[in-house]
């Protein structure tokens, strides 16, 4: 993660290295392309500011992005409503980043720079753009593009939905889904067919097939 931020922001404001791990060349190759003089720690220390049992002995400090989001001329975007497992939402950002989806808007989600989330989503925070504490509702209904929400149930099918113009995706909690009132903006309700036996997907596992569709879509589109 500290060199997927490297390679996205540039410097960060520090870098923490223990000094077991300042041995090993990766690591003091990362620490030279930081641009800051590293502080160095004991590797018992560092040990304990962790939180991962087995720390690799690098870790960096960093500013977090807050922006005012502008949606109106991106291709596609994300809508989470009320994501709370940190898992999720990293899963969801790691796929986002990975099918080129740059913007993502929260709302009532957990902390997306929490520790968990941010080991899940691997690096592609710093590749986009997260709005936090907004007014999810009023930015989606701004958005002038296809509002497409997924349902369990009832939707049209995935494959048989125009993915390839500019789309806002709308995903919801674990269990309960979207609420109403954000469904009923959505211009598009989108199912993603499964065996019966099933009752429904985790939500970073629909969201992953549905932006791989739409990847599928836009590509047959070029060609």
């Amino acid at each position: 993660m500290v060199r997927a931020y490297l390679s996205a922001r540039g410097c960060p404001v520090a870098i923490i290295v223990s000094a077991q791990a300042l041995d090993r060349p990766d690591i003091a190759g990362l620490v030279r392309d930081a641009g800051v003089e590293p502080t160095v720690l004991a590797a018992p220390l560092f040990d304990g500011l962790a939180d991962t049992e087995s720390p690799q002995g690098v870790a960096a400090e960093i500013e977090i992005p807050r922006a005012t989001p502008i949606l109106g001329n991106v291709e596609q975007c994300i809508f989470l409503e009320g994501v709370q497992d940190p898992g999720n939402l990293g899963t969801i950002l790691r796929s986002a980043a990975a099918f080129d989806v740059a913007d993502v808007v929260l709302g009532g989600c957990t902390d997306p720079w929490a520790p968990k989330v941010l080991r899940a989503a691997m690096g592609a925070h710093f590749t986009m753009c997260i709005y936090e504490a907004i007014d999810l509702r009023a930015l989606l209904q701004r958005f002038d593009g296809e509002r497409i929400c997924t349902v369990p149930h009832g939707g049209t099918p995935l494959q048989a939905v125009d993915l390839r113009g500019r789309n806002a995706w709308v995903f919801g909690a674990e269990g309960q889904g979207v609420s109403d009132a954000t469904a009923g903006l959505a211009t598009t309700l989108a199912w993603i067919p499964i065996a019966d036996s099933s009752e429904s997907l985790n939500v970073a596992a629909a969201a992953s097939i549905c932006l791989y569709e739409a990847a599928r879509q836009r590509h047959v589109k070029r060609q």
